[in-house]
């Protein structure tokens, strides 16, 4: 006699980020992480000053830790369940952000400007942090391939804002860190400087 047992399936947690802020760059981006570490990126950031919005979609994975840290910060936040924007008049536009939250049990949407909950603050830093790594990836590519005398300036600022503990998942643009500084057709010191930066990607893998 054959024994059938029911089959599971993992159930699967996302947490999203919305940025729209006119005037900023990139103006819009949205970032969706589920529980499994599989993770996207849109944005429509410029590739320089001159240039039009370019839409950009990237699929890539999170660390463990960073991971985590998001599902505890969401969890820390009640999911985004009820009011999180602060509401005090007079406070400065940083842009209209949103948070979601689904899963099997939960489907949580929360829009604001500022809120006064420390794990919605920090959350909101580590997608901004994000974005900013993600973006600073996106460029190097494009000047790898189109204007390689621009990637010291931008390797530079880089550099800087990661040691203001300014980025996040630096592991995501690793690749092409590792591909800049492996060309010998750029110049010395600019392969140095990312050989650096992917090298503090690789000591920050948990």
């Amino acid at each position: 006699m054959a024994l059938s047992f029911p089959l599971f399936a993992q159930q699967t947690s996302i947490v999203t980020f919305t940025l729209d802020f006119p005037g900023s760059e990139p103006s819009h981006y949205f970032i969706s992480v589920s529980s499994d570490g599989r993770s996207a990126y849109d944005s429509d950031g410029k590739l320089s000053a001159e240039s039009d919005a370019d839409p950009f979609h990237l699929d890539f994975s999170v660390s463990p830790s960073t991971r985590n840290a998001i599902f505890d910060l969401a969890k820390r936040a009640h999911y985004f369940e009820g009011e999180i924007d602060s509401k005090k008049r007079g406070l400065a536009s940083t842009g209209a952000k949103t948070l979601t939250y689904k899963d099997d049990q939960r489907n949580t949407r929360a829009t604001y400007n500022f809120s006064p909950i420390t794990a919605v603050q920090q959350l909101t830093q580590l997608f901004q942090n994000l974005s900013a790594t993600l973006e600073f990836g996106r460029r190097l590519q494009y000047f790898h391939h189109y204007q390689k005398l621009a990637l010291d300036q931008e390797l530079k600022r880089m550099e800087d804002m990661a040691n203001q503990n300014g980025l996040e998942e630096l592991g995501a643009v690793a690749p092409i860190l590792q591909e800049i500084a492996s060309d010998s057709s750029v110049i010395n010191p600019v392969r140095a400087r990312a050989q650096r930066m992917a090298q503090r990607a690789e000591s920050l893998k948990q």
